[in-house]
């Protein structure tokens, strides 16, 4: 460590050790940005106007979103105090976390996952507990229930999975529930929700009844191509979101996103052609490839993964040079986002070369 990388204050040693949250890399005119799982349509009917008529920048925004709630609580048969706005679900999941776990504490999920669980985890002060990913890439629900102890104190579960696509499924998820201690919080975040065509795949807004410790985490930067704006909402007990409110930085969702998630709410049949033409422009890719040899789980989010291993930076490469932008994660696989009909379509000319390419006994080709 230089000089200048030296810290001129004492700080948290693992905080310092922490790498930053990596963006997907942006993309020049010339190319696709397939690596944030980004919508690529523009914002839905009525969303700018709605924005641009939030004009009072020289006011403060109303702190808990009271009309966005109240519009989410209807939409869901829920209380009012049920709801909880922020500034993505990430933001959420920040709150929860901090609210339920600290120095000692641990909080568990699946791996690999969301990026952002292990920094949310160490920024807490709490301590991460990963459980592997089955060999088909979802969570291993009875290993998780196994891995609980003492100070666990959270269990993340992510239906779909960001990044591999794959779901829990209802029973799945009441099975676990079953034998997780009721004053365990589960946190089922299920940001790409609107993707999911497989029929028994979990939903979470139908359970929280039945299950006082489970909160469902939604946002509105994916299906509803809110991404700029950031907001996301929670649903869950009142006692655990007021915990999380506390938390929460004052203030972090504006007027503006506000009335953007109002006005994309009201424009659902809108919504659901888009999200329909995405999950088939999805699983049209995903049947391409997979009758090319790749050997990858069937998604359900709006994204693709390649279980790449020790290829994943050479065919993140070759992807780069064809002007696809996609998320490498070294040593491991890559997401690509399903974005303009073209990407996909340039993606299905390149992807049979690149299976070939991979040795003989590679996880990310079928066998025989």
């Amino acid at each position: 460590m230089s000089l200048l990388d030296r810290p001129s204050v004492r700080l948290r040693p693992e905080i310092i050790a922490l790498p930053a949250y990596r963006q997907g890399q942006p993309a020049d005119a010339s190319a696709f940005k397939l690596s944030s799982n980004e919508n690529p349509f523009g914002p839905l009917p009525g969303v700018i106007e709605a924005v641009a008529a939030e004009t009072a920048y020289n006011r403060y925004p109303d702190a808990s979103a009271l009309a966005l709630r109240e519009r989410l609580a209807k939409k869901f048969s829920l209380d009012v105090d049920q709801v909880h706005i922020g500034s993505g679900s990430v933001a959420l999941l920040a709150q929860l976390i901090l609210a339920a776990a600290g120095p000692g504490d641990e909080v568990l999920y699946s791996w690999r996952s969301f990026e952002a669980y292990p920094s949310l985890v160490t920024v807490a002060g709490a301590t991460s507990v990963r459980v592997a990913n089955r060999a088909d890439h979802g969570h291993d629900l009875p290993e998780m229930a196994a891995a609980i102890g003492d100070n666990t104190r959270v269990v993340i579960v992510c239906s779909p999975n960001n990044p591999t696509g794959t779901i829990v499924t209802k029973d799945e998820f009441e099975a676990f529930m079953a034998v997780v201690p009721t004053d365990l919080l589960v946190i089922l975040d299920e940001a790409y929700i609107e993707f999911v065509t497989e029929a028994d795949a979990v939903n979470g807004p139908p359970l929280l009844a039945r299950y006082p410790n489970l909160v469902v985490l939604r946002t509105f930067s994916k299906a509803y191509g809110l991404a700029g704006l950031r907001v996301g909402y929670a649903l869950g007990a009142v006692d655990i979101l007021n915990a999380a409110r506390s938390t929460a930085i004052p203030l972090s969702v504006t007027a503006q996103a506000a009335a953007a998630a109002i006005a994309s709410l009201k424009a659902e049949r809108e919504l659901l052609d888009r999200v329909r033409l995405l999950a088939t422009r999805r699983d049209a890719a995903w049947q391409v490839m997979t009758s090319q040899g790749w050997n990858i789980p069937a998604p359900q989010g709006n994204f693709l993964w390649l279980p790449t291993g020790a290829e994943t930076t050479s065919v993140a490469e070759a992807l780069g040079t064809a002007g696809l932008v996609v998320r490498p994660f070294a040593a491991e696989g890559i997401r690509i986002s399903i974005g303009e009909e073209q990407a996909v379509a340039t993606l299905l000319l390149l992807s049979a070369d690149l299976v070939d390419a991979l040795p003989a006994d590679h996880p990310a080709r079928q066998i025989g």
